[in-house]
């Protein structure tokens, strides 16, 4: 773990401050990346992709809905779904690396696998399990690469094949095969939340989601809250809330106009929800978060 720090230390160059998330610093590896900070953070909101992630220092808790998962060096968080999460560094300094999840490589790994037979119901999106030595190994050659470029477009598929595996392999095998399975529930949801997110400023009802889904209503329903921990109304406002601030940071927009773009009809109750999801108004937000990228 310690070689883990180094390798990370020396690679990432990006840092946080109390009122941000980490920014990542993308590596030569391709979907591997990197975070460091000095600091613990405020718990801020933010879109998570199917990703592995392994602390090498410090400890990190996210939340998913109301429901709260911490992981430290003796444990990996896997998520398997484009999520609205929030995130906070509970213990600094914190090293860390995230591995973006690829499901056409787990789709050709379960081909060469012995089928599981065993029918297993649908799981919660993100969870957190111990990591063990015949993962943590591959994953420190993964990043040994860093320190001899030349290698990687040879050795780094290999040795992600590897990571998959174990992970394939493990306590959340399950999750990982239903995100490579085109006919599992975890895919079937999967394909509601992207309708969900290309058309999160209109109104969408949960018999169109749930075609989308191939289910029934009640069963999409419940599958969509037993996955996520939201129901599929809560998702689609955090989806809202998230691209109001995106384009509130990025556009220089006002509050009011990016209310009605992301399909809100009043926009005292965008504020409302807006103040409740980021612990701040709109506008006071947007100042703050400019003022932090200056520093």
């Amino acid at each position: 773990m310690s070689e883990l720090c180094a390798l990370i230390t020396r690679h990432c160059s990006g840092d946080i401050t109390p009122s941000a998330m980490p920014r990542l610093t993308p590596s030569a590896v391709p979907r591997l990346t990197l975070f460091r900070s000095n600091v613990s953070t405020a718990l801020s909101p933010a879109m998570s992709d199917p990703v592995f992630c392994v602390l090498a220092r410090g400890r990190k808790r996210i939340y998913l809905g109301h429901e709260e998962f911490r992981y430290d060096p003796n444990s990996y968080m896997v998520a398997s779904l484009d999520l609205p999460v929030s995130g906070q560094v509970i213990e600094a300094p914190c090293l860390g690396m995230t591995l973006a999840l690829d499901p056409a490589m787990l789709a050709a790994l379960l081909l060469e696998m012995p089928p599981d037979s065993e029918a297993r119901t649908v799981t919660k999106a993100v969870a957190v399990n111990p990591l063990e030595d015949d993962l943590l190994n591959p994953l420190l050659r993964l990043l040994q690469l860093l320190d001899q470029p030349g290698d990687i477009p040879m050795l780094a598929p290999l040795i992600e094949r590897e990571i998959l595996y174990r992970l394939l392999c493990g306590p959340r095998g399950e999750m990982l095969r239903q995100l490579a399975l085109p006919s599992s529930q975890l895919s079937q949801i999967s394909r509601a939340i992207n309708l969900i997110r290309q058309r999160y400023d209109q109104a969408i009802r949960v018999d169109e989601l749930a075609r989308t889904a191939g289910m029934s209503p009640t069963s999409f329903h419940r599958h969509f809250r037993a996955v996520t921990a939201m129901s599929p109304l809560q998702f689609q406002k955090r989806i809202r809330l998230h691209e109001a601030r995106r384009m509130l940071l990025s556009q220089k927009l006002d509050a009011a106009s990016v209310s009605f773009d992301v399909g809100y009809e009043s926009p005292s109750q965008f504020s409302r929800e807006y103040r409740r999801l980021f612990g701040a108004s709109p506008r006071r937000d947007a100042a703050q978060a400019t003022r932090v990228a200056r520093l």
